[in-house]
This record gives structure tokens, sequence and C-alpha cells, in this order.
């Protein structure tokens, strides 16, 4: 249940960097858009049930998929249709004949250092014996 929630709050309902703290088992405390005032983040506390109860909200019933792109823009069409837009809008399309080094073996610190992958997890999460790994 925990990994099935952890993708909604990771990606749809709330991020875990909104999660300002936990009081005890009495309050959660997260930032949120106050649009009666255009827009302005603050902080705002809801009881632990309040804060499940919106948070169930936007979990989806078994089979629905929540869909953020249709028509031009949904995955399956953007491809084909990308091109006639390019076209019709008089888009010109620049090809660039360098091509550049991937950056993303590249140490992000000092720019020049070569990363090494240690591990890959064969399924969704940590495996069960993570630390082991590392020790």
């Amino acid at each position: 249940m925990i990994e099935y929630l952890g993708r909604y709050s990771h990606k749809i309902a709330i991020s875990n960097h909104r999660i300002k703290g936990i009081e005890g088992h009495h309050a959660v405390t997260f930032e949120a858009k106050n649009y009666k005032k255009g827009g302005k983040k603050e902080l705002l506390s809801l009881s632990q049930a309040e804060f499940i109860r919106r948070f169930s909200l936007h979990i989806l019933p078994k089979g629905f998929t929540k869909i953020r792109h249709y028509g031009i823009l949904s995955s399956s069409s953007k491809k084909k249709v990308k091109g006639i837009i390019d076209q019709q809008l008089g888009k010109v399309i620049i090809v660039h004949s360098e091509e550049k080094k991937p950056l993303h073996r590249v140490c992000p610190t000092c720019g020049k250092g070569h990363l090494v992958t240690l591990t890959t997890f064969e399924q969704r999460g940590p495996p069960m014996n993570w630390k082991a790994l590392f020790s």
C-alpha cells in the first residue's frame, strides 16, 4: 500500500518537498497556494484525518489512467502531427551537424570524472538487502 500511495505522493497529489512538518500524530503542515491571494504560497496545517481524506481524493480507482496530454499533444500522435504543425506555422527546422558528447556519465561536480554504475534495481524501489550492497 505504501508503494502504491508513494507513486501518487511523488508525482500527482503532493510532492515531498511541499510537506514541511508532521506534529506527532495530530497534524500535517504543508505548503499550498492560496488562490484567493493571487497564488501566494502559504503553510497550511490539517489534522491527519483531513490530510488523508484530501490525499485520497487524488487516488484514481483501479483501471483508470491519469491522462495528462490528449489530442495532438498525446504521445501516440505527437511525432506524427508535430512535423505537419511546424510546416503549417512556417517553422524553420535547424539540423545540428556537431554531435555533442553525452553528459549523463560525467561527474556533475567537476565535469571531468567518469561515473560508473555500481548496481541497478530490477524492481520498483530498492531491493530488500540494499544495505548489504553498499557495506
